[in-house]
Order: structure tokens, then sequence, then C-alpha cells
């Protein structure tokens, strides 16, 4: 095995980042993080890990990989220092502007870059089972139903969308019904129907864990990978 990952993560503070630190320590992965970036951190030292503010972050230690959940306006700073050190970034940072998403676009010429609405793995496998069950099956209802947590505020789901975009790769149309009840972490239907018969793909998360297990899983498949956009199935 090579030197494990130096990792850099970003928005170490809010719940991802809390995950994805504590994962790290219990050796999810084969990493070490250099550094955790927050807004204001309350420590300089957490578990031997150094921690910097967002205005400290030029001065954070050689890292492969920066793991980024933070806010868009966090996001900038961070895209121009993986620009700036040829470091790989995976993203799953939302509310992104379209300028923000142009310069992904230009910085995947230089950088290996990931950027996802959901990191887990099944989630990726869903979009491709899809892709191909829209080709396969032509001039069926595509319907997807997603189910959420009551305090999500968007609907669709990030994640409902990109599953439909990958059916409207295939050919369908999707249509989209969102449901939010209790404390569901995730989940999300697709339905293909056709005359007389019907073929459903589900995914269902059960643990928020799954979401900062695969943004460490596909930060450990970048390090070394050619610049480009690269998408979470392609890290499978």
């Amino acid at each position: 095995m090579g030197d494990p990952v130096r990792l850099l993560i970003h928005g170490a503070s809010g719940r991802m980042g809390r995950a994805l630190l504590r994962l790290c320590a219990e050796g999810a992965v084969d990493c070490s993080v250099v550094a955790a970036v927050s807004r204001r951190p309350a420590q300089r030292v957490v578990d031997g890990v150094p921690w910097f503010a967002a205005s400290e972050l030029a001065g954070v230690p050689a890292f492969d990989v920066a793991v980024d959940f933070s806010l868009p306006e966090a996001f900038g700073p961070l895209l121009a220092l993986c620009r700036q050190r040829r470091a790989a970034l995976v993203s799953g940072t939302t509310g992104l502007s379209d300028a923000q998403r142009q310069a992904m676009a230009e910085a995947a010429g230089e950088i290996p870059l990931l950027w996802a609405a959901n990191f887990s793995l099944g989630v990726a496998v869903l979009e491709e089972l899809v892709e191909r069950a829209a080709t396969a099956l032509e001039g069926w209802d595509c319907d997807i139903v997603e189910s959420h947590h009551v305090h999500k505020q968007d609907a669709p789901s990030g994640t409902a969308l990109a599953v439909g975009a990958a059916a409207e790769r295939g050919g369908s149309t999707p249509r989209y019904a969102s449901l939010r009840a209790g404390d569901i972490v995730g989940e999300h239907l697709v339905q293909f129907t056709g005359t007389g018969e019907r073929v459903e793909l589900v995914h269902r998360a059960t643990n928020r864990d799954v979401f900062a297990r695969g943004a460490l899983h596909a930060a450990s498949r970048l390090r070394g990978r050619q610049p480009g956009a690269w998408r979470l199935r392609d890290l499978l």
C-alpha cells in the first residue's frame, strides 16, 4: 500500500465535516487528515488534527485532496487554493451559483474534481440503472417518489433531480412526487410503468454516514487521477 491520502476537511464543524473527521479517526479509509477548516474553530488542535479558520486557508499544510461540505461563500477560495496547489477536490456544497459552476468547469481542466449532490455509492449505481432502464423501456411512464425527514425544505430533492437527469439521458421524461415525514434519512423510488407491467428501482439510506463514507471513498480514489470533472460512478 502507498502512503495515506492527505486530506483537507473543509467545512469541518458542520454535520458532514464532523462525520468525515470521525470516520477518518476510526480508520474508515487509508487517509490522514492534515487540516480541518471551519469559519471560527473553537480549538486549534482536536484529536491531533490542526484546525484553521476560513480566513487562514492559505496557510494550511500540503494536502492531496480537499473534501468540502461548506457554504457557497466559502467555496471560491477553496477552489482557488486547489488550483494553485494542483490538489484534487471532492465537494458536496450545494447552492452554488452559475458563476461558481463555471469556475468548477474551468478548474476541471487543471485538477481532478468531483461534485455530487449525493455521495451514497448506492445512489451512484441507481443513477446508472435508471439510465439503462429508461433507454430500454422506450415510451414507458417514469415517476420518481422521494421521501425525507420533515425538516428538509427543498423538493424535489437534489438526489431526485440527479436521478431524473439520468432518466432523461435515457430518453424518459420523469415526473416527481415528494414526501416529508418523520425522521426519514432518504428514500428514492423510480417507477417505470408500461401496459400491464411495472419496474421499480429503490434506494433507501438508513444512516447518514453513508454519505461521508462515499465522499471518503471518492477522495481515496481521486488522488493521482488526471484532471477532469469526475463522477462518483466513475470511481466505484
